[in-house]
């Protein structure tokens, strides 16, 4: 058998802001936004450069009560972790589009990280694997 996870719902504001945010400031691809009359909403989805198989799905809140989720998914721990193959190139051009790190780059026995936020608050980890990392070679 084989199964994968092919997205992950992130709650957003507006979908344009988010694909400004996640396109040209993470550097992201946009992979699909097509309207869906049916429902009023979008089916917007993005997915970190190289990247082939989980992709995350940006789903506009819809109620009041999916809106006091937004930037708070995780309850106000790490949420995401984005996989970098050169942590350095990735930090510094991310910092000088202004992306917030909360805690700054460390070395672990693990690899390279620093927790950023996006453009909600949600926490991500920027990382980069040791090569001795099981996950270092998976997408």
């Amino acid at each position: 058998m084989r199964q994968a996870i092919v997205h992950i719902a992130l709650v957003v504001r507006d979908y344009d802001e988010a694909i400004d945010f996640y396109v040209n400031k993470l550097g992201f691809e946009l992979i699909e936004d097509s309207y869906q009359p049916e429902q009023d909403k979008r089916w917007v989805v993005v997915s970190p450069p190289g990247s082939s198989d989980v992709t995350l799905l940006l789903a506009r809140a819809s109620d009041e009560e999916q809106q006091a989720f937004i930037g708070n998914q995780a309850g106000g721990r790490v949420f995401l972790f984005l996989k970098t193959d050169d942590f350095w190139r990735d930090y510094q051009r991310m910092e000088a589009l202004g992306i917030s790190f909360i805690r700054p780059p460390q070395q672990q026995p693990y690899g390279t990280v620093a927790v950023f936020e996006d453009l909600y608050g949600n926490r991500w980890d920027l990382l980069q694997l040791n090569e001795d990392h099981p996950m270092y070679s998976r997408n």
